[in-house]
């Protein structure tokens, strides 16, 4: 396997099979502009997509938030992804966090968020880019924009409803309210809540589940989620078929189907 990436802003950890990505920001809550963690998000995917041995990802925050999503006093000064004429901060957003986006969707591998602290925002929205989301008991979470008179420009509308329901997502859209752990959990934001020394070493250890999984099936299968958000049953069948002749095929099945007969 290549080194793993080289990261300016967050940490990058690989250990069976299941690669660590860890926001280094504190000083500005793991502020996702203003900081170099989209781009490292962006690099650590594209490298783990292309290194079929890597089996899951955890992201989570040092510090004490997961991410405060994007960076206020830049809004207030107009500056970075906030600074320029209409096309110019539209050209931001496209090139910028709407990049992270489309990366997150297209992570080959399951991704499990360890959500440490506060998710604000676009921290939120990463979090919701993410298959699972653990949460700390101190972890609180909102889908804040409209508190600043902005939206959720990083497709956070997209994600949020496909987590938590179109009815609930309009309720923390439209109000902008901040979200406690439990509550989270209830809404099915969290899969689950963990005391914050126990947070990682429950992620680590479903990841690790995952990556004891034959690997070409986890990351199609994550494939499969995916596509049947957008496909009719007829195509996504086929689409299946598809993809089921390449898990036949592939020395990972012939083992796995060993490994059960013996049992």
């Amino acid at each position: 396997m290549n080194t793993t990436p080289r990261l300016t802003d967050a940490k990058f950890e690989l250990a069976d099979g299941v690669a660590t990505l860890s926001f280094n920001r504190d000083d500005v809550r793991n502020a996702l502009t203003g900081t170099a963690l989209v781009e490292d998000i962006i690099a650590a995917i594209d490298w783990i997509n292309y290194n079929h041995e890597v089996a899951a990802l955890i992201i989570t925050g040092n510090g004490k938030a997961f991410s405060s999503g994007g960076n206020v006093k830049d809004m207030y000064n107009k500056v970075g992804i906030f600074g320029g004429n209409p096309i110019e901060i539209q050209d931001n957003y496209r090139r910028g966090i709407q990049k992270m986006a489309r990366a997150l969707y297209q992570l080959e591998v399951p991704a499990i968020a360890a959500v440490n602290g506060a998710a604000i925002g676009a921290g939120l929205d990463v979090a919701c880019m993410c298959d699972i989301r653990i949460g700390s008991e101190h972890a609180k979470v909102g889908e804040t924009f409209v508190n600043l008179g902005i939206i959720p420009g990083d497709g956070g509308a997209w994600f949020l409803p496909r987590v938590v329901g179109k009815q609930r997502a309009a309720e923390m859209s439209f109000s902008g309210r901040i979200v406690g752990a439990e509550e989270a959990k209830a809404i099915g934001l969290f899969l689950e809540i963990t005391s914050a020394e126990k947070l990682l070493p429950y992620a680590q250890k479903m990841a690790t589940q995952f990556a004891e999984k034959p690997r070409e099936a986890l990351r199609i299968t994550k494939r499969l989620l995916q596509a049947s958000e957008r496909l009719e049953l007829p195509d996504f069948l086929d689409y299946c078929a598809a993809q089921q002749s390449l898990c036949h095929t592939n020395d990972q099945h012939h083992q796995a189907l060993e490994n059960f007969l013996k049992q």
